[in-house]
């Protein structure tokens, strides 16, 4: 699922076509670097009750929106991911208070898939990556 936040619409597939190959190739092949640390990360975001919809922000450049969890080439990783979640994306109007509903009954199950708010160039949008199996 995408969220393009400016147009209040959902797209059904993350993966399709407004994600070019490449940018999901860049990602994919960066995120493997940093699944373990995310998954943990989004356990302990879930365990201590901050949110049971952690997001991580996921940008080569600055983006002020979560908290940093891990910077570029701190694992070999080119991107920065950054830990947030839906109220914080609610609160910033990222995601309409309409619209929040439909986000959740979207949102893939945690302990399976990675939600990442991808920023690059001219997308912005939700990805879902489904964490390495052990």
């Amino acid at each position: 699922m995408i969220n393009h936040s400016n147009e209040n619409t959902l797209l059904d597939d993350a993966n399709s076509y407004d994600v070019n190959r490449e940018l999901m190739g860049t990602i994919s092949s960066d995120f493997v670097k940093v699944a373990d640390q995310l998954k943990e990360a989004s356990y302990q975001i879930r365990k201590r009750g901050f949110s049971e919809f952690p997001i991580f922000v996921a940008s080569r450049r600055e983006i002020p929106l979560g908290q940093t969890l891990i910077a570029a080439d701190e694992l070999e990783n080119k991107w920065n991911y950054k830990a947030s979640f839906v109220d914080e994306f609610v609160q910033r109007e990222l995601i309409s208070p309409e619209s929040l509903e439909l986000w959740k009954e979207n949102y893939k199950p945690a302990d399976e898939y990675c939600c990442l708010f991808v920023v690059h160039g001219d997308f912005a949008g939700f990805v879902y990556i489904p964490f390495p199996e052990d």
